[in-house]
């Protein structure tokens, strides 16, 4: 081990959809913002203050394909990566700079595909619910034990 750790680990909500860029070769990426929230207590008001820290994530290859293919915006990840930092020369000639996420495992924690799946499917059951139960009556000698 050399001495250094670089690892981060966020579990948030995609701000935007993932923005796929192919290249020649068959590799890609993809890249879309994740919302991180803080919530305390002004102590002085009382008053509930949440602040929003938004993270630029990347993912390569298969995994970004897999993310296009399920994620949308609003979606519930935890992802784990590395801090790149990385700087280019724009068209006007200045240089610019950002820092990002470069993503090495994520599990989707919700989907908007599967929050819509359970919303119709309880309206469905909530529908289908005109009849009353049987309700079982136990004998009274009955042991619970």
């Amino acid at each position: 081990m050399n001495g250094t750790l670089n690892k981060v680990m966020l579990i948030g909500h995609l701000g935007d959809d993932v923005k796929m860029h192919y290249f020649e070769g068959g590799n890609c990426i993809g890249r879309f913002p994740l919302a991180t929230n803080e919530v305390y207590i002004n102590k002085q008001t009382n008053e509930k203050i949440t602040s929003t820290e938004w993270h630029n994530l990347v993912v390569r290859n298969k995994a970004a394909e897999i993310c296009e293919k399920y994620l949308s915006k609003g979606d519930k990840i935890y992802v784990e990566g590395r801090i790149k930092s990385r700087q280019w020369q724009a068209e006007d000639g200045s240089t610019k700079y950002t820092t990002e996420i470069q993503v090495t495992e994520f599990t989707f924690l919700t989907t908007k595909k599967e929050v819509e799946g359970i919303k119709t499917t309880q309206n469905l059951e909530s529908k289908s619910t005109n009849f009353e139960a049987p309700n079982p009556v136990a004998p009274e000698n009955d042991l619970p034990f």
